[in-house]
């Protein structure tokens, strides 16, 4: 079907959004004529031109967009944000057909696009191949909906479930290829968030190592401010944005802490840690749509606890550990089995001899 090649083609540009346009979505756009395509664009960064207004200016005439189709993955924006509205763009066009796979659930947008198109003469086809289009929007569809970010909890176990050997040493369990993916999640999500236990054990840094990439904003939960001055997540705060979110008192050290470049955050408290429902409203509301949740147990348990966790990524290393050492999620545990935390399995990646399955909550 000639029509789903040109939506692939499309999903495809979006794709190549990731990274730079959070909280924005993923949107790529084509333009056909006469069976060619004539014209294509992405959302290529946060507060630039939208997917189809490039695509409509990469057309090398006018004569192109008379009587054309435009295929784009999200519904086309109607109202004046960083840039015009998209329909706008379309309808001084000449374009004459739009091909829609992901409805807006933006209330701004929100089958108020295609409204306006319909109403000027514009044939409007919606939710062509829509699962595919969905799919590269979780992030957004959440983020805009819930107005927290979306959760991604990502670790790596042996083949026998542990996170460390007895010793505590952890490097490396997965291998080189694995270690890469784990990267690209990193460039591709705003926020990485760890427990104090994890910085004071192996004194991360928490950056991307893509060349290009994004280093996503660090959020340390540490209830008591026990983060030390010198590790290298303070040591590097004045470069790279890093939250410290907390629930004790005001201390001498947490003015220590704002001049290395850190910016605090104050919960309230949950079973004497920091109240992690309410740390994710307030992330949403700065604008940070997606985490990776990188533990430890402590905190992944937490997570799992309060409802917050959307995805899981577990990478399996081709390793056996034994003994007692760490698993990769703590806490009290559930007592019962008709309490566990319930995922679905989406996906199943291999990186030599490891394995990444990655899992949606199953809610």
């Amino acid at each position: 079907m000639i029509d789903e090649v040109f939506m692939l083609r499309a999903i495809e540009l979006a794709k190549n959004g990731v990274g730079k346009v959070n909280p924005n979505p993923l949107v790529g756009a084509v333009i056909v004529k006469d069976g060619m395509i004539v014209g294509e664009g992405y959302h290529m960064y946060y507060g630039g031109l939208h997917a189809e207004r490039n695509a409509i200016a990469s057309c090398k005439s006018k004569d192109d967009l008379i009587g054309a189709t435009l295929y784009v993955t999200l519904e086309p924006c109607c109202h004046y944000g960083k840039t015009p509205p998209c329909t706008e763009a379309i309808l001084q066009s000449g374009i004459k057909e739009v091909v829609i796979g992901s409805r807006d659930p933006n209330p701004l947008v929100a089958g108020k696009g295609s409204g306006i198109l319909r109403e000027n003469g514009i044939i409007v086809h919606e939710d062509f191949i829509k699962d595919k289009c969905d799919e590269i929007n979780r992030v957004f569809f959440h983020y805009i909906t819930k107005k927290t970010p979306y959760v991604v909890m990502k670790y790596a176990m042996t083949m026998d479930g542990k996170i460390a050997a007895s010793n505590g040493k952890s490097k490396w369990i997965t291998n080189e290829s694995s270690r890469m993916r784990v990267q690209d999640m990193r460039n591709s999500l705003m926020g990485i968030m760890v427990g104090i236990g994890t910085v004071i054990a192996d004194n991360p840094m928490l950056t991307c190592r893509i060349e290009g990439g994004r280093n996503p904003v660090r959020i340390i939960c540490d209830s008591g401010l026990r983060i030390p001055l010198e590790s290298q997540i303070v040591k590097t705060a004045g470069s790279i944005k890093t939250i410290i979110a907390f629930c004790g008192g005001e201390t001498g050290k947490a003015e220590e802490l704002k001049r290395s470049g850190c910016e605090l955050i104050r919960t309230g408290q949950k079973d004497g840690h920091v109240n992690l429902t309410e740390l994710m409203q307030i992330l949403g509301k700065m604008g940070i749509d997606s985490l990776l949740l990188e533990g430890g147990g402590e905190l992944n348990f937490g997570a799992l606890s309060e409802g917050l966790v959307n995805e899981a990524c577990v990478f399996v290393g081709a390793k056996i550990f034994g003994g007692t050492a760490k698993t990769p999620v703590g806490g009290t545990g559930v007592c019962d089995i008709e309490n566990a935390f319930g995922f679905l399995l989406e996906n199943v990646e291999k990186f030599d001899s490891d394995v990444l399955l990655t899992y949606l909550r199953g809610d």
